[in-house]
C-alpha cells in the first residue's frame, strides 16, 4: 500500500501526520479541502498605509540635530503624522468591513478624513521654521491633506441596505456577531500556536461556514433569535475546546485527541450549515408570502399580475 511521504518540514506534514483512527480517516477523506482565500479580497492596508508611518522617520534625525525649539517642533510633527497614519489605517480597515457587507452602518467616526487633517497638520508643523512665515507651512499642509484624500478617499458617509431594517434590532445583531467573530478569532489564534497546518486549515474551513451564518444574521437581523445559541453557546464551546486542544498539543500528540477535536468541528460545521440553510429557507418563504399577498391585493384592485 502506497504511503504519502511527509516529514517535520514537509508541506502539510510534520510529526502530527501519524495515521488516524478509522472514523477520523473517513471524515478526512469526505471533507473537501478548503481554500483559505475563498470569498476574501485583497486588503488595502498595505504599502501606501505603511509608507505613512515610514515617511516621517527623517524627523527623528533632524530633531536631535537642532536646537530646543527645533527638537520640540520635529517631535510634535512626528507624533501628529504617526497619529494621522494610525487613523488612516483604521479608517481603511473600517471601509473594507463596510464594503464586505450588504447591510452596514456608516462608520461612527470618519477616521480617514481626520487622518488626512492630522497628516496636513503634521506636515505644516514640520515645515515651520524660526524665521519662516506661516503661509508656506499652511499651503504645504493643505496640499498634504488634499493628496491624502485623493490617495485614500473619503469614509463611507451613508448606511447601506438599511432602508427597511430596524436599527435597534440591527444593533443587537451586530453586537452578537461581533462577539462571535472575536471568539472565532481567539479559536483560530489558539490553533495557530500549535503549528499544525492541517488542523489550522480545518479550523479555517469551520470559520468559513460560521462566517456565512454571521453575514446572514447581519443581512437580516430577524434571524438573530434563531441563531443566538450558535453565536454564543456553540461559539464559546468551540473556542474553549480549541484553547484546551492547543494546550494539550505540545505535551500530548495522541491521534485520539486530534480525532475527537476534528469530530467536534465536523458536528459544529454541519449544525452551522444546516441552521444557515434553514434561515435562508425561512427568508424565501417569507418572500413568497409577501408576493402572494401583493398579488391578491392587485387582483382585488382589478390589476392582473404577471
Amino acid at each position: 500500500m502506497a504511503q504519502r511521504y511527509g516529514g517535520k518540514y514537509s508541506p502539510q506534514g510534520g510529526e502530527d501526520d501519524a495515521p488516524l483512527s478509522g472514523s477520523a480517516q473517513t471524515r478526512n477523506t469526505t471533507t473537501p479541502a478548503v481554500n483559505p482565500f475563498e470569498g476574501r479580497r485583497r486588503s488595502r492596508v498595505g504599502g501606501r498605509v505603511n509608507l505613512l508611518f515610514a515617511a516621517p522617520l527623517p524627523l527623528v534625525f533632524t530633531a536631535f540635530t537642532s536646537g530646543p525649539v527645533g527638537l520640540a517642533t520635529d517631535l510634535v510633527a512626528l507624533g501628529v503624522l504617526w497619529f494621522g497614519a494610525w487613523l488612516t489605517r483604521e479608517g481603511v480597515r473600517a471601509h473594507e468591513a463596510y464594503d464586505a457587507r450588504k447591510v452596514a452602518r456608516r462608520p461612527s467616526l470618519p477616521r480617514k478624513v481626520i487622518g488626512a487633517v492630522m497628516i496636513g497638520m503634521g506636515i505644516a508643523t514640520a515645515a515651520m521654521g524660526p524665521d519662516a512665515s506661516l503661509l508656506g507651512p499652511v499651503l504645504l499642509g493643505l496640499i498634504g491633506t488634499a493628496l491624502h484624500i485623493l490617495s485614500f478617499g473619503l469614509d463611507p458617509m451613508t448606511a447601506k441596505g438599511m432602508d427597511d431594517v430596524d436599527t435597534r434590532q440591527h444593533g443587537r445583531a451586530m453586537r452578537a456577531v461581533g462577539e462571535a467573530e472575536k471568539m472565532l478569532t481567539d479559536m483560530q489564534a489558539a490553533i495557530m500556536r500549535t503549528g499544525d497546518r492541517r488542523m489550522q486549515a480545518r479550523v479555517e474551513k469551520f470559520g468559513t461556514t460560521a462566517r456565512t451564518m454571521f453575514r446572514t444574521v447581519e443581512e437580516d437581523p430577524r434571524d438573530l433569535t434563531a441563531a443566538r445559541k450558535y453565536l454564543t453557546v456553540y461559539m464559546m464551546g468551540a473556542r474553549d475546546a480549541a484553547v484546551k486542544y492547543a494546550g494539550l498539543h505540545p505535551r500530548d500528540r495522541d491521534t485520539k485527541t486530534r480525532a475527537e477535536f476534528e469530530a467536534l468541528l465536523d458536528d459544529l460545521e454541519q449544525n452551522f450549515a444546516a441552521r444557515t440553510r434553514k434561515m435562508l429557507a425561512d427568508d424565501r418563504i417569507d418572500l413568497d408570502v409577501e408576493i402572494d399577498v401583493l398579488r391578491d391585493r392587485l387582483r382585488r384592485d382589478g390589476i392582473e399580475a404577471r
